[in-house]
């Protein structure tokens, strides 16, 4: 049976999805824009936006990266699963880290990536909002 995933690099890989975890925990900027096409678009899961706050382009997901981890300097993601399908794959995870402003960050969230020749074309990022506050 011929090896599917080799055949056509847009396929979400198991060594793609680790490579790029890797790359995103070591907040190293430029090794994890490697991994987006020059016109990816990245949603942020806060912001401005009902869709967070949208990143277009690979210069502008380099710059927001670097902002955010001189912000938070320890920002980590423990990867619980991957999920595949095609072109598109789900990376479910829990980030912690503190901020300079002394926020603490310790979320679950996920991120769903769409891929187009072996690299990030798309990510939309959510995760859950903490609060101490009684409502739903």
């Amino acid at each position: 049976m011929p090896d599917v995933a080799a055949a056509n690099e847009d396929v979400a890989t198991p060594e793609l999805m680790k490579a790029i975890s890797a790359a995103f925990n070591s907040r190293d900027v430029d090794r994890i824009v490697s991994h987006f096409t020059d016109d990816a678009t990245f949603w942020l899961a806060r912001g401005p936006e009902p869709v967070g706050r949208t990143l277009k382009g690979k210069a502008t997901i380099a710059k927001t990266l670097a902002e955010r981890f001189k912000v938070i300097p320890d920002m980590r993601w423990d990867h619980k699963e991957y999920i595949y399908a095609g072109n598109r794959a789900i990376s479910v995870w829990t980030v912690k880290g503190k901020g300079a402003d002394g926020e603490d960050l310790n979320y679950q969230g996920c991120d769903i990536y769409t891929f187009r020749g072996g690299k990030i074309s798309a990510k939309d990022t959510y995760w859950k909002i903490v609060e101490n506050k009684d409502r739903l």
